[in-house]
């Protein structure tokens, strides 16, 4: 099954990593120089067509790049924990719809060097075209499985060494800059609205929160996942 993936940046991506691309569609060579000399590298079939017929693709801003793709094949989770890294920080998603939140996260979790990201089957963001736009094609290079039961991967990943550090606003939850991450951390964000359910809390090693200083009692997402993995790996490196 083919997908559609857009954005200059997005199929350059798309390009470096292991899905198969079938053919690039462009509104101008003159804009895509560096993009037709990888195309012709890797011998893969492009056409200049004219906006209009890019339109027809997607309603989004495609930038004057749209490609045929293959479809995205999540990992296995003994694949995401097959890592050289002493001390690895995986991303369990619990709860998170929003494909724009889903996007953010996965950008941020390829810029942090995040050995894999867990995602439930149900009630969960996928990756989908709109996902892979807005991590700018980092869904390419990180690892990212599907799980039945959270619950379940999480007493799983104990008996592989990992703790598992929920964000929570919870009064038992201590400020995420006293804890020290120097071991294999699993770090669970919950939605906005609801958080963390509660089997995935009951079953966390450690709950954390951000200090709210003003009004504005929660940050966004993927916002706090950013915050929190920058300080995570503060400690692992």
């Amino acid at each position: 099954m083919r997908e559609i993936v857009y954005g200059k940046n997005v199929v350059l991506s798309v390009l470096d990593g292991r899905r198969k691309v079938y053919q690039v569609y462009l509104s101008d060579s003159s804009s895509f120089e560096t993009l037709i000399r990888k195309l012709k590298e890797k011998k893969i079939p492009y056409k200049i067509v004219s906006k209009k017929e890019l339109d027809k693709f997607t309603t989004e801003n495609h930038q004057g790049v749209v490609a045929e793709v293959g479809e995205y094949e999540y990992y296995e989770l003994d694949d995401i924990l097959q890592t050289k890294v002493k001390y690895p920080l995986l991303l369990m998603l619990d709860g998170i719809e929003d494909p724009h939140n889903l996007g953010a996260i996965i950008r941020t979790s390829e810029a942090c060097g995040v050995s894999g990201i867990i995602l439930p089957k149900h009630r969960s963001a996928k990756i989908t075209e709109t996902v892979v736009k807005v991590s700018t094609g980092a869904t390419e290079f990180v690892k990212v499985a599907i799980v039945t039961n959270l619950t379940e991967t999480i007493k799983y990943l104990k008996k592989q060494g990992y703790w598992i550090v929920g964000a929570e606003n919870d009064p038992t939850s201590v400020e995420y800059h006293t804890l020290k991450y120097d071991m294999p951390v699993v770090l669970v964000i919950g939605s906005e609205g609801k958080g963390i359910s509660r089997l995935v809390k009951e079953n966390c090693d450690f709950l954390i929160k951000i200090p709210m200083r003003g009004h504005v009692t929660s940050l966004n997402a993927s916002v706090s996942a950013a915050i929190l993995m920058y300080e995570i790996i503060k400690h692992q490196q």
